[in-house]
């Protein structure tokens, strides 16, 4: 099965969190952290993300475009490493 990429934030140390999990699985595992200082446009775009989740008038069509986004500026990310 296909594994689902999956973004975080921390807060507290601002960093973004990115885990994966396989499709049907509870299981999650972490890939890796990134702070906001190595990539920033990726940690402001998983805040909006969370954002969009946490929005009482949730839309699942602009989560799943935003989470698109954060896939696309994470896939440069490990491009350039």
């Amino acid at each position: 099965m296909k594994n689902s990429i999956l973004f975080a934030i921390d807060l507290n140390s601002k960093e973004t969190i990115i885990s994966e999990s396989e499709k049907g699985s509870n299981k999650v595992t972490l890939i890796e952290r990134i702070t906001c200082q190595e990539n920033e446009l990726l940690y402001n775009a998983v805040l909006t993300l969370t954002s969009i989740v946490n929005s009482p008038d949730f839309d699942v069509s602009i989560f799943k475009a935003m989470d698109k986004v954060c896939q696309m500026i994470y896939s440069k990310h490990r491009e350039r490493e």
